[in-house]
């Protein structure tokens, strides 16, 4: 079909405009011109080279001008600039320093075993009507279940210990990572296995040439999503019987009023979360450059 595409240009479009005579009539005496109309863009457009920054950056100078001109009462919220000077003391100190560590390891652990947890149960779900039966129906309920809500038992089985806060992180991302990599994987068109199972092709070259291929894009939505629950989780869970990391500092400013504080810690959940979506686009656009979708 596309080396037709050629000769259709060559020979020009096949619709007639009006005031055009049919092929094949005779010529007729010339008419006022007709102005051919332009080709509309339905599409978004094309992108911008860090476009993605200008939201941000318009919400910072909202805040910075509601602050600058008394909109804002500091006792509530502070300023950017009363938030930037109290980000260098905290760096100064290295309480700041200490704390990102200690969340970004319990966010990287989380997110670790929930993504080879939720794949592996995908891939054993969507290639498997035994593996479905048994592994659907108890992650279905486990995506009803908030994470908040299995706290308490998760507390009284794992203590509030490390093991605790990364199992919690670890469900919310798992979850995410299966339905989406499930639902891509069983949406496969069934001649792509047909086709397979034609040309005698084993379960490891049928999982490389036509599961894994299939199943990347919903893998790498699910991989979006597990890093905004990690983060989430995160959140959660230092807030919770925890004497470390970024919840921690924000909980200690709480009972102090320091809301400038409490204003640090949102900004680097916010660029940790920026930065680490950024991260799996770029991964996504690489590995799906075979694509042409309007993401561009």
């Amino acid at each position: 079909m596309t080396d037709l595409l050629p000769t259709a240009r060559s020979r020009g479009p096949a619709v007639l405009t009006k005031g055009a005579a049919p092929p094949g009539a005779s010529p007729q005496e010339p008419g006022p011109p007709v102005a051919r109309g332009t080709r509309r863009r339905l599409g978004p457009g094309r992108s911008l080279p860090f476009g993605r920054l200008i939201g941000p950056a318009l919400l910072i100078a909202l805040w910075w001008a509601a602050s600058a001109s008394g909109y804002l009462d500091p006792r509530i919220l502070s300023g950017p600039g009363s938030v930037i000077s109290t980000a260098s003391d905290l760096v100064a100190t290295g309480r700041l320093q200490d704390n990102v560590l200690i969340s970004l390891q319990r966010a990287g652990l989380g997110l670790f075993f929930g993504v080879a947890s939720g794949v592996i149960l995908a891939v054993a779900a969507g290639l498997s009507r035994s593996g479905e039966y048994l592994i659907d129906g108890p992650l279905q309920i486990k995506r009803a279940i908030p994470s908040l809500a299995m706290l308490p038992l998760l507390i009284l089985w794992l203590g509030i210990g490390e093991e605790m806060k990364v199992t919690v992180i670890a469900l919310g991302v798992a979850v995410s990572m299966y339905i989406n990599t499930f639902a891509f994987l069983t949406s496969i068109d069934s001649r792509y296995v047909e086709l397979a199972e034609g040309l005698d092709l084993g379960r490891a070259q049928f999982i490389r040439k036509v599961v894994i291929p299939g199943s990347l894009p919903g893998f790498f939505v699910g991989l979006r999503l597990g890093v905004t629950s990690s983060w989430v989780g995160l959140i959660v869970v230092e807030q919770i019987n925890a004497t470390s990391g970024i919840g921690y500092m924000m909980f200690q400013a709480q009972l102090y009023a320091q809301s400038d504080v409490i204003i640090v810690g949102l900004v680097a959940y916010g660029i940790f979360g920026f930065a680490s979506d950024a991260a799996v686009r770029a991964i996504e656009r690489r590995a799906l450059s075979w694509r042409r979708t309007l993401a561009g």
